[in-house]
């Protein structure tokens, strides 16, 4: 992470766990584990729809902001089921997962949803967090840097040099996702590497260098220092050890190391 040139960030994805009546206690916890944190780097909590009030309510204040796992790629409509930017705009959150492995995987989200989906949190002031990874059979065939390239150009389409530096992007190896398997620091740096690469062939080398780049595969307590320390992996997007404020709590701590290299 390079913090002279982009923020650090540890988002928690909550994913379908959890309660709105467990997140009061949640806050309490995590918030006194982690003391002066916004001095090294931004926390967001993405929680279920239905704990997002809850969570905008106990974090109000703290430097924690919120985010959603989702949004409708629509801005209202006869779409039973769907959540508008503008709705997740009108409750406080400000943040919001974009093109998830599983979204994609489970729910057939397409790169052209995903682009939809940028733009629609763009244009209603919500920080996209768009995810890009590969499969275990694409790493294996070795075409990971094309993969990731073409989705981030897909997810980015339209997106302007001045709207870019709004927008997070998660590495997120897919084999890695919930397996207990990592990507090792240099492998995960490599990617993020040509994440960048692919930020500077669009944008430029100012903008590129300001986004800020997560990654997402598997990152705990025990890991979360050595991915850190890599410099273009800029914070995590942190599933399982998210749910337990000690260990979420040991990775935003994480973070506040002597890294910007």
């Amino acid at each position: 992470m390079n913090r002279k040139y982009r923020r650090t960030i540890i988002a928690g994805n909550w994913k379908m766990n959890l309660l709105a009546s467990d997140v009061g206690a949640y806050a309490d916890e995590l918030l006194a584990l982690i003391p002066g944190f916004d001095q090294w780097c931004g926390v967001v909590i993405c929680a279920p729809f239905t704990s997002l009030p809850a969570a905008v309510t106990a974090f109000h204040g703290s430097g924690v902001t919120v985010g959603a796992q989702n949004m409708s790629e629509h801005t209202a409509g006869a779409y039973t089921g769907e959540v508008s930017g503008a709705q997740l705009c009108d409750i406080g959150v400000e943040h919001v997962i974009v093109g998830h492995s599983e979204r994609r995987e489970l729910f057939g989200e397409t790169d052209d949803t995903v682009n939809k989906k940028t733009m629609r949190a763009l244009e209603t002031s919500l920080c996209p967090i768009v995810c890009v990874g590969e499969s275990l059979h694409q790493r294996e065939a070795g075409v990971t840097a094309d993969v990731v390239a073409m989705q981030v150009k897909a997810a980015l389409c339209g997106v302007t040099t001045e709207q870019i530096r709004r927008v997070v992007i998660a590495y997120e190896p897919i084999w890695a996702i919930g397996t207990g398997k990592t990507a090792s620091p240099e492998d995960a740096q490599d990617v993020c590497r040509e994440i960048r690469a692919v930020l500077r062939e669009l944008y430029g080398e100012d903008a590129a260098r300001a986004v800020s780049i997560l990654y997402g595969g598997s990152m705990n307590e025990k890991n979360a220092f050595e991915l850190l320390a890599q410099p273009d992996i800029d914070g995590g997007l942190v599933g399982g050890a998210s749910l337990k404020p000690a260990a979420f709590a040991e990775i935003v701590n994480a973070a506040n190391q002597d890294a910007e290299i």
